[in-house]
């Protein structure tokens, strides 16, 4: 009897020692789990009278890449001032792109903040480090622009196949420009108004030393009625340009 109750008392003791195992191994599990998501980035809510206030401001604009997540179509109706367009649905595919913004500010924004706000969490689960999800254009009143804006790689690409309105001085423009480029005075639409070819659906890419000046000759050109315009954020300041794309 007394073996028995040895033995009875032996395989109850396995058994919670298994248990204890079994126990310690879920909670290491979790803890890596843990660990991961908190190395995620936390994404941040921006308000739209912020947003406003960095597009306005030529040094502050400088420091933030602003994503619009809607389609083109929407994108080109109107967007955010100084905005790229990458839709939700492709994002993914084009993370590389973007790149070198993986430690800086990133502000994503659609019509109402849900798709936005799937795109941040994209950034984020990809490395990004701060990520903001912007106030949508159908939630706050934006000054929206329909001129587009690209980055310094796809003016490169494209630099042979457009009219190119180089807003530089003059004496940068002689000391290097793109072959396929024009020279214009931003304050001065009659330098523009001389430069624009007939055709209104012509592919213009404006640029100069760090995205203003172009913005703004990339504004006047869109309000003649120019149907594709485009403005290079990525200025000759921040970019050492191959000029030598634009050859024909």
């Amino acid at each position: 009897m007394k073996k028995r109750s040895f033995a009875i008392i032996a395989l109850a003791t396995l058994a919670l020692s298994l248990t204890a195992c079994g126990n310690g191994g879920s909670t290491k599990t979790e803890t890596k789990q843990e660990t991961s998501d908190s190395a995620k980035a936390e994404v941040k809510e921006m308000k739209g009278d912020a947003i406003k206030k960095i597009v306005e401001d030529k040094k502050e604009k400088e420091k933030y890449l602003i994503i619009d997540v809607r389609d083109a179509e929407e994108y080109a109706k109107g967007h955010i001032n100084f905005a790229i367009n990458m839709p939700l649905d492709t994002l993914k595919d084009h993370l590389s792109e973007i790149e070198d913004w993986k430690d800086k500010n990133v502000i994503l924004y659609c019509n109402s903040g849900k798709m936005s706000g799937e795109a941040a969490d994209i950034l984020a689960s990809n490395g990004f480090t701060k990520v903001f999800n912007g106030e949508g254009v159908k939630k706050y009143s934006y000054d929206l622009k329909t001129f587009g804006n690209i980055r310094a790689k796809e003016l490169m690409e494209k630099a042979k196949d457009a009219l190119v309105v180089d807003a530089r001085e003059a004496k940068d423009f002689e000391a290097g420009h793109f072959a396929t480029a024009v020279n214009v005075n931003s304050e001065d639409p009659a330098t523009i108004d001389a430069i624009l070819p007939d055709d209104k659906n012509t592919l213009i890419i404006t640029h100069c030393y760090s995205g203003n000046r172009s913005a703004v000759a990339a504004e006047y050109i869109a309000s003649k009625g120019y149907t594709n315009v485009w403005n290079c954020l990525d200025g000759t300041k921040e970019v050492e340009y191959d000029f030598s794309k634009g050859d024909k």
